[in-house]
């Protein structure tokens, strides 16, 4: 196995378990590793210090392994899946009959960086966004069989956007796995007792935004009574919650024609009146520059992430500034606004500071109800604070 030597001092870090290597921490490579190998990782002196997988770029080494333990093994994957499963277990997520969706694996905060699974009652959807993870999918695959048995119906692998491009990957989606029978792209689920379609082939991501869920609970919580806009709504997931909460009347708006044709079937899944929700196929700054002030009294403003990479952080921080500043400025008096960020490289405090700067701007007096995140199975590695991508605000205008 390749020899991976830091520099003198570099290993700290992983001594403290996070789970990055960087590459100018290297100070040699012993053997010539292809990208995606599992390598050992060995402090200046020599010390064992971790087994990763091995990558060009910035991020050198991915950890799989801090104790010593193979990833190599046959059993890895399989003993890696059960852990996380448990951690689905403790959540109450994998019993609940009201719930049959969930993320099954988030990358490092399952000590498994590189790897997204998401449960979608039977079928797992599989993001490989390292070329290790990508490497071993077929293995990945042979475990959620064990782990899940004869309820696993399909492993789809969607890793065609995800997966770094090196020559010689096949980066075509395809199925790993199919049951016999199993035919479908799409998979109604549970959510909270809502039901959804999710279609995994053409839908964002691996088909739905599994961790927007507590925070579609916590809409339906507010939404009786209330006129809501629901903005960048993808398939209305929002929506449909405030609709079964009793909310007046629901506009979702998002650039998609695809994923407006879903909102319209999710509404219609779940049996609300057609008049008591209206679909705008548009662009939603362009839709919220236009709304009467006063027309809505509860706003959810959950945009893409605006910031893929550092380099452009300023501009985003901006744009959320800009957003916000406008749902601030037309929401009615004694309303709420839900504000998300998604972007990894905007933290919880800039992301604040950005809403706080749209406050301001409107003179408007805004109160923070609830600051908002991600839910238990979009889990945290308490060593990778990077992991925190979702942040929100719920506020209260005046």
């Amino acid at each position: 196995m390749t020899k991976i030597i830091l520099k003198r001092g570099r290993e700290e870090s992983l001594r403290r378990f996070h789970p990055w290597v960087f590459s100018g921490a290297i100070a040699q490579v012993s053997g010539h590793p292809a990208e995606g190998d599992v390598v050992g990782v060995f402090a200046a002196d020599g010390t064992f210090l971790a087994y990763g997988h091995y990558q060009v770029g910035s991020i050198a080494v991915r950890i799989l392994s801090f104790s010593g333990e193979d990833p190599l093994k046959p059993d890895f994957w399989e003993r890696m899946l059960l852990r996380a499963k448990a951690v689905r277990t403790a959540a109450g997520l994998t019993g609940d009959p009201q719930t049959d969706c969930y993320r099954l694996v988030h990358g490092e905060g399952d000590g498994l960086p590189g790897l997204i699974i998401d449960w979608y009652s039977g079928v797992c959807v599989m993001q490989a966004h390292s070329v290790g993870m990508f490497r071993a999918k077929a293995a990945i695959c042979d475990a959620l069989k064990a782990v899940y048995g004869s309820a696993l119906k399909a492993v789809y692998d969607k890793s065609s956007g995800t997966a770094p491009f090196k020559a010689g990957l096949d980066l075509v989606d395809g199925y790993l796995y199919k049951a016999e029978g199993f035919s479908d792209d799409e998979q109604t689920v549970l959510e909270h007792g809502n039901r959804f379609l999710v279609n995994w082939t053409e839908g964002q991501k691996t088909g739905f935004f599994l961790d927007q869920r507590e925070n579609r609970a916590l809409v339906g919580a507010h939404a009786r009574g209330r006129n809501v806009l629901n903005l960048f709504c993808y398939t209305g997931g929002f929506s449909v919650y405030a609709l079964a909460a009793g909310a007046v009347h629901v506009d979702s708006v998002d650039s998609s024609r695809k994923a407006m044709d879903m909102v319209d079937r999710n509404v219609a899944l779940n049996g609300f009146a057609p008049a008591s929700h209206t679909g705008y196929c548009t662009d939603a700054i362009d839709f919220l520059r236009e709304v009467p002030e006063g027309k809505y009294d509860l706003m959810i403003v959950d945009p893409p992430a605006f910031a893929k990479h550092r380099g452009v952080l300023g501009n985003a921080l901006r744009a959320y500034q800009r957003l916000n500043a406008a749902a601030i400025s037309k929401v009615a008096p004694g309303g709420l606004v839900f504000t998300f960020s998604c972007s990894q490289v905007v933290d919880r405090e800039a992301f604040s500071l950005a809403v706080f700067s749209a406050a301001a701007q409107t003179g408007r007096s805004v109160r923070i109800l609830r600051r908002l995140g991600q839910p238990a199975d979009h889990a945290v590695n308490i060593y990778h604070p990077e992991g925190e991508y979702l942040k929100g605000l719920l506020l209260y205008v005046e």
